[in-house]
């Protein structure tokens, strides 16, 4: 028996005791209930029965402090447009608009909506985007939808073979005693991932140079493969005047063709990025809790066994490797370039026997 049902029979059991003392007064003495109220009782039992002494529910008014539908939609709106602002942020912004609305008021929207994380705005605005045709993104917007979905396709860099396309990046590793600053010149092949690394104590376009020279070039020269393009930032040590920048001038005498990410837009050289990253994680931050190196020499030793490790023996779980090392994509490239470039051979002959020769023509 619920709490409601128990409550109607002991109003019930008021009713019968008057009846049976023939007196009301004395009656609710007993009970400790005021003779309004039993009457009140006694009309409900008589017109619904025993379900008219049950409490009833309260009816649902209007409420004062409840937002419009306009200021609603308004809300939902400036929340889509700027998905990573917060509840505050939001009501600041509505503020300047002329609308009036706490930060509890903007949350509480939200969590009605589904909509109180970052993610799931997120989310909302790219089903928008799905559903209304002509609908279009602001360079934010863009950015942060990249951001959360890290399986979107505009993010995946497109090479169809080792040497194709690499990326350069300079990190800064930290301060060595006695030896100053540490820069990691890191260079990794987009197809493969098969990486590079060499350590200096500075960053100029001569380290971003040697780096190619003596670890990178003679390694494709070894394969019979050939560098095409090589990206890179917007770093004094990758860009300069061609005449006189070593950089420059070392990519033009190996018919290199240099390209360049988006100025302040790191994530679209990701593969390199990443990189740094798993470098950081798993060789330097805990090459210096294990050992005090004293030279740059040592590390460079260190750092080059890591290296042979990472590209000969540790799985890797990019898109490309899918679990492979990184050294055996690479040899299925070396295969796959080999039969692309047959293939094109192939259509240039066909193309030269169909042209007419200017004595047939």
């Amino acid at each position: 028996m619920i709490a409601k049902e128990k409550l109607a029979r002991k109003r019930l059991t008021l009713l019968q005791l008057a009846e049976k003392l023939g007196n009301v007064s004395k009656a609710c003495r007993l009970q400790e209930v005021s003779r309004s109220q039993f009457y009140e009782y006694k009309r409900d039992f008589q017109e619904f029965g025993l379900e008219g002494l049950m409490d009833k529910p309260p009816i649902p008014g209007p409420h004062p402090n409840e937002l419009s539908d306009e200021t609603k939609e308004t809300i939902i709106s400036l929340s889509l447009k700027h998905p990573t602002f917060g509840q505050q942020r939001i009501a600041d912004q509505l503020q300047l608009q002329g609308v009036s609305v706490s930060a509890s008021s903007v949350r509480n929207l939200w969590i009605k909506e589904n909509m109180e994380t970052r993610y799931k705005r997120l989310l909302l605005l790219e089903e928008k985007v799905v559903k209304e045709a002509g609908v279009e993104l602001t360079e934010e917007q863009i950015r942060l939808i990249e951001k959360a979905n890290p399986c979107f396709r505009e993010r995946h860099v497109e090479s169809e073979y080792p040497g194709q396309l690499i990326c350069q990046d300079t990190l800064y590793v930290g301060r060595m005693k006695g030896v100053g600053r540490i820069y990691l010149q890191a260079v990794v092949d987009t197809y493969s991932s098969i990486a590079f690394g060499k350590l200096y104590t500075s960053k100029r376009p001569e380290t971003a140079a040697d780096v190619l020279y003596d670890h990178v070039l003679p390694f494709y020269e070894e394969n019979e493969l050939i560098i095409e393009n090589i990206l890179t930032d917007n770093g004094t040590e990758f860009k300069g005047r061609p005449m006189i920048h070593l950089y420059e001038i070392l990519l033009e005498l190996h018919g290199i063709k240099h390209r360049y990410t988006k100025v302040a837009t790191p994530r679209t050289n990701g593969f390199v990025e990443r990189f740094n990253r798993t470098v950081l994680d798993e060789f330097f931050r805990t090459a210096f809790r294990e050992k005090l190196y004293l030279s740059l020499e040592e590390l460079q030793t260190d750092l080059d066994a890591w290296l042979e490790s990472y590209n000969n023996q540790r799985p890797h779980r990019g898109y490309r490797n899918q679990g492979r090392r990184p050294v055996e994509t690479f040899e299925m490239g070396k295969k796959k370039r080999a039969e692309i470039i047959e293939i094109k051979e192939t259509k240039n002959k066909k193309k030269e026997m169909e042209e007419p020769t200017p004595e047939t023509a």
